[in-house]
């Protein structure tokens, strides 16, 4: 399980130094290949091989309805290979179509990252705090 939030800089080859804490699970669970691609809220989401090829499963089995979808989450997909100092190349495609500039927030969504431009993160992050929470929420409790 990943979790937690980076403050990271993307160097200007556009590689991502990837947290230690996590180099060591993702060498184990991947042997450090990783897939990126695109979501649909103005993020990258890269996962460990094995939980990219589950993921890819079940999006190539939506329906026709969907197929937009299947082109922004398959058709965007790149695999990369941390290198030996635990840097993973996000390619200029990926970063330009979400906006990344040098300094990105790296977020643990369990078994997937997140990778967000700073200040996107930080301005979508202040505007879900003025929201009211989602019903979802109406039984949780903290």
């Amino acid at each position: 399980m990943f979790q937690g939030a980076s403050s990271l800089s993307l160097d200007a080859k556009g590689r991502l130094s990837v947290p230690t804490r996590h180099r060591d699970a993702l060498l184990a669970m991947a042997e450090g290949q990783i897939t990126i691609t695109k979501h649909p809220h103005g993020c990258l989401m890269l996962f460990p091989r094995p939980e990219w090829l589950k993921f890819r499963e079940r999006i190539a089995e939506l329906p026709m309805s969907a197929q937009w979808w299947k082109r922004i989450f398959l058709g965007n997909a790149q695999d990369v290979d941390m290198d030996g100092t635990g840097r993973v190349l996000v390619a200029p495609e990926l970063r330009q179509a979400v906006g990344l500039s040098k300094e990105v927030v790296l977020l643990g969504m369990g078994n997937h990252f997140e990778l967000w431009d700073r200040a996107t993160y930080e301005a979508q992050e202040a505007e879900a705090m003025q929201a009211d929470m989602p019903n979802v929420f109406q039984d949780f409790a903290f």
